[in-house]
């Protein structure tokens, strides 16, 4: 499931940073997810670190993109091999 930021953002900047997949930009007017990015920070933090840091829990899961841990999972994979960064289970 990648996550979805909605029109109640306030546009405080703490999310941007957070996000380990770089999948958080600012948009037209509020931040906005690249949902192909969007891991829900599988694979990096044990809980989405945007919904943690948002002060006005603003970012439910998108409808429009559920996926299930599994697939996060490879997006996980795939985003780290895309960027060139060694396997998780490969690296020391």
């Amino acid at each position: 499931m990648a996550l979805l930021i909605t029109d109640e953002c306030i546009n405080c900047d703490v999310c941007e940073p957070e996000c380990p997949n770089q999948a958080i930009y600012l948009g037209q007017s509020i931040y906005e997810i690249d949902p192909a990015k969007c891991t829900e920070c599988v694979g990096h933090f044990d809980a989405p670190q945007c919904m943690e840091v948002c002060p006005v829990s603003c970012i439910p899961v998108n409808p429009d993109h559920v996926e299930s841990r599994e697939t996060l999972w490879e997006k996980f994979h795939r985003l780290q091999a895309q960027a060139g960064l060694p396997h998780p289970s490969k690296a020391k």
